[in-house]
């Protein structure tokens, strides 16, 4: 027999039984095992797949909203990555922001600006923008985004890499494991430029990620460099 405090909390609120599934299934166990082996409940069985279909429903649901989510805090870093790109008044301290603020609201290790020019590299005037800045011979971008290899160029390529030389990262070299490129296009009679940004986590970058903010960003950082150098 059921005590009766808990009889009486049931019947005082019945709801709370038919709302709670694990005391349903519970129940429906313990019919199905009272009607014995021989009988076969079909509303049982329903009610089972039912419930397995709102589990998928709800996984997906929980999935849904945490890309949601996910995609707009991507958002709001980037906005808040461009709005620190565009404060500096000068191209030192725009290249110094672009290696502090900004690589820390994206959360990247290191960012590099490759600019294909046919001034060297070794001129102090380069040297003292610091080593933010990558000055490379006119070939350099396009070799750098294929690998070498006969492929099409695309806007964005994420990937996964080790880096086979200090070229672009310098020291930090060791321990970069993937990397985001942006191709960059500076208008009519000037060399392409590469925008790089680099991380440790060998995850943080990968080719099956989406590229839409990224490419956003780049079309604003096109822009901004194209006033510089104007």
């Amino acid at each position: 027999m059921i005590e009766q405090d808990v009889r009486d909390r049931i019947i005082a609120a019945p709801e709370r039984i038919l709302e709670d599934r694990d005391v349903m299934a519970a129940l429906i166990g313990a019919n199905e095992r009272a009607m014995g082996s021989n009988i076969v409940d079909l509303r049982g069985i329903a009610m089972e797949r039912l419930e397995n279909r709102l589990d998928r429903l709800e996984d997906t649901h929980r999935t849904v909203i945490a890309a949601a989510y996910e995609n707009l805090a991507g958002t709001n870093q980037v906005h808040r990555a461009i709005l620190q790109m565009l404060d500096p008044l000068s191209f030192e301290d725009f290249l110094k922001t672009l290696a502090g603020e900004v690589a820390a609201t994206l959360r990247v290790d290191c960012i590099r600006l490759v600019l294909e020019s046919v001034q060297s590299a070794e001129d102090p005037a380069l040297r003292r923008l610091g080593d933010v800045l990558f000055v490379a011979e006119a070939g350099f971008v396009g070799e750098y985004l294929t690998g070498g290899r006969n492929i099409p160029l695309r806007p964005v390529i994420l990937r996964q890499t080790i880096p086979t030389s200090d070229a672009i990262y310098g020291d930090r070299a060791g321990w970069i494991r993937s990397e985001a490129l942006m191709k960059l296009d500076f208008g009519k009679g000037r060399l392409p430029g590469l925008l790089v940004m680099g991380a440790e986590d060998p995850h943080q970058f990968k080719p099956t990620h989406g590229t839409d903010l990224l490419a956003f960003f780049a079309g604003v950082f096109e822009r901004t460099m194209r006033r510089w150098l104007s």
